[in-house]
């Protein structure tokens, strides 16, 4: 037995010892990063929305959590992390190359987000993706005791849960898809459509984030395999006869609330917020977009509509100013390489011919900040801008209204983020419609008071309604129906 220094600093004890747990979360990354130093390394917790979300479920069941530490080539013990035992899966390099930032993310996350950029399909880059699937379930059947819960999440291991059954049949396997699953007419360009189909049926529950995604994967299943489905049931044939029902529905995902309020609250974050505008000149009018740097953002076409606002007269760049926060992401694929200079290109030009001396129009910010800064941002900006071309859910939506606790702010959001369905007093826009979105801008701007209020007020009760905690809750309430009779139930953390 060792000891390493866990993500608060504490020593976190290491055996080679495995013990299993009835809940195990298997997903991409750990929820802590591994940072490494002279002389030794140290984890840290992940700010990852999903260590967010699954925390507190980690916490009530006493599980564990198997994935990635986001080192490549190296080898880690599992380790108990303040209460949950982390199981590491090594990637080699060429494994981060193909499988991960191939076949997950210039492969599927293209496919997945309605082909906005071209996928790439490589043999080599599915034969990675399926070995590496099959170590995740590996480990995760080697950690799970007798008739656990086993809960997979996203588009990197959608083989992983028939993988699982057909190693423990013992076990109820939950998948949550956390990004679009694509209408058939788009996901039938996939060469390997049917072996993902069958990875993803081998759970219980398949969940989605919006209506519309799990109907497009039921009639994928319906035209590939010619399944009986009924409303959000799938009767999947089993080889000893008879069929398996599988569920695939709908569980919009959130965010914690009462985090951000409380953020929110704090009067040296007030403060941050008013520093923040004054040092922006403190203009008439702040505009805020936070995205990670992704195609699928709309980025190009916000940055266009405010250009074009401001060649029109229509927006002055001493009233109105643009705040984009563009967080690093995936900059070893080609495609975001080109993106990033596509859209500090469309920045320089814009704050060239509207910008002036110790004054930008656009303040273009491409890194991540802690959550404090954020919700300072959130609150010193008068509008929230999300044009997502193609999005699961958009957080960062939910972030915003969480963080308005004065009731004020106009959050303009696109049609096409899942967010979209459940945040209807927002200014919905279709981010291609260039003449649309600049109208929609407009109109926040003008916007009274009054309006600003009700529409915010109608925004944050639908946010608190439906937090992080009831989308746990709610995906395994459901899991729980699909274990065997007197299994014991997995418990959802307070307050949901």
């Amino acid at each position: 037995m060792t000891t390493a220094r866990n993500a608060h600093g504490t020593d976190a004890i290491i055996t080679t010892e495995q013990p299993t747990f009835g809940f195990v979360v298997v997903a991409n990354r750990l929820p802590v990063d591994r940072v490494e130093a002279p002389g030794g390394g140290s984890w840290r917790r992940s700010p990852g929305g999903l260590v967010t979300a699954l925390e507190p479920v980690m916490a009530a069941n006493d599980g564990a959590w198997v994935g990635w530490p986001g080192v490549a080539d190296k080898e880690f013990d599992a380790f108990d992390n303040d209460g949950s035992w982390l199981v590491p899966v090594e990637l080699s390099t060429d494994e981060v190359e193909t499988y991960y930032e191939g076949f997950s993310n210039d492969t599927l996350w293209p496919l997945y987000h309605d082909v906005i950029a071209q996928p790439s399909y490589h043999r080599e880059w599915w034969d990675a993706y399926v070995a590496v699937n099959r170590r995740f379930a590996d480990a995760a059947a080697e950690v799970a005791d007798e008739g656990a819960v086993v809960w997979v999440h996203d588009y990197q291991l959608q083989l992983v849960p028939e993988m699982l059954r057909e190693a423990r049949p013992d076990l109820t396997i939950g998948f949550f898809n956390h990004i679009p699953f694509p209408a058939y007419g788009i996901y039938s360009q996939l060469p390997w459509r049917k072996q993902i189909l069958n990875g993803l049926l081998g759970a219980d529950v398949i969940g989605f984030q919006r209506l519309a995604d799990a109907g497009n994967f039921s009639r994928a299943v319906r035209r590939l395999f010619g399944y009986t489905t009924k409303g959000t049931n799938i009767e999947v044939p089993v080889e000893s006869g008879g069929t398996r029902n599988v569920v695939a529905k709908h569980f919009p995902i959130s965010i914690d609330v009462s985090g951000y309020e409380e953020l929110a609250e704090r009067g040296d974050v007030q403060a941050r917020a008013e520093e923040i505008r004054a040092e922006l000149g403190n203009p008439s009018v702040v505009m805020l977009g936070v995205d990670r740097l992704d195609y699928t953002k709309g980025i190009g076409h916000r940055l266009k509509a405010f250009g074009e606002l401001l060649e029109d007269e229509r927006l002055s760049a001493t009233d109105a100013v643009l705040v984009q926060v563009a967080s690093p992401s995936r900059e070893r694929v080609e495609t975001y390489k080109t993106l990033r200079d596509e859209i500090e290109l469309t920045v320089g030009r814009i704050n060239g011919d509207h910008g002036s001396i110790g004054h930008q129009a656009i303040n273009y910010l491409h890194h991540s900040y802690p959550r404090e800064e954020m919700v300072a941002l959130f609150l010193a900006s008068d509008i929230m801008l999300v044009t997502a071309l193609r999005d699961g859910m958009n957080l960062v939506a939910k972030e915003y209204v969480a963080s308005r606790i004065d009731e004020d702010g106009i959050l303009v959001l696109s049609e096409f983020a899942g967010a979209a369905d459940e945040l209807k007093s927002a200014l919905l826009v279709n981010p291609h419609d260039i003449d649309g979105l600049k109208d929609t801008i407009m109109q926040a701007v003008s916007m009274p008071r009054r309006e600003r209020v009700q529409r915010m007020r109608a925004l944050r009760r639908r946010v608190r309604d439906n937090d992080v905690a009831r989308w746990s809750a709610s995906f395994l309430d459901e899991l729980d129906q699909a274990r065997p009779a007197g299994a014991p139930e997995v418990r959802a953390p307070e307050g949901s």
